[in-house]
């Protein structure tokens, strides 16, 4: 099976150890992400078929196409990974499909945060009758608040900040040879 070797936490697994635990959380990540754009999409799709729909103008309905589109782009997106794995399960390409399940996830979260931000910007401007300025603020808003939430912890740690990264510093690690 392979050398055991200390991991992230101080956890001790094999290389194939770690790759299935890599994928597992991949997937279980995107299931998450994809529950959320398989909701708002549902939803997407539905408001061509109500009454408010044939009152909105060329602007809102080149906002709905480009959300809609984002949302079947999201989704097939973050749907990838399971068409990957279905392909090249026990083909010992576990790593590329984790590589390419992960990039395609980020891929599809950037999507997710485009589609919310225009189908918010379109409600506010159709629905809750505010000014294009002021919805647009608010949407932006929301980008930047989503933003900070999905992706700036995520880069601030993969480049060393905070207390996880100076503790890994300080303490001794073990020799790869045990």
């Amino acid at each position: 099976m392979g050398v055991a070797r200390t991991g992230p936490g101080g956890r001790r697994e094999s290389e194939q150890q770690r790759l299935d635990r890599l994928w597992g959380e991949l997937l279980r990540e995107v299931r998450v992400a994809l529950a959320g754009v398989q909701l708002l999409f549902a939803f997407l799709l539905a408001v061509a078929f109500t009454p408010l729909f044939p009152s909105l103008g060329d602007a809102d309905r080149a906002m709905y196409v480009a959300c809609l589109l984002l949302g079947a782009a999201a989704t097939g997106v973050l749907i990838a990974p399971v068409g990957i794995h279905r392909v090249v399960t026990g083909r010992g390409l576990k790593y590329e499909a984790a590589r390419w399940g992960s990039r395609l996830a980020l891929a599809g979260l950037v999507m997710l945060l485009g589609m919310v931000a225009l189908a918010v910007l379109l409600v506010l401007r159709s629905v809750a009758a505010i000014g294009d300025t002021t919805a647009l603020v608010m949407a932006a808003v929301l980008v930047v608040g989503l933003m900070l939430c999905w992706l700036v912890p995520a880069a601030v740690m993969r480049h060393g900040g905070g207390p996880a990264h100076e503790s890994r510093h300080d303490r001794k690690r073990p020799s790869p040879r045990g």
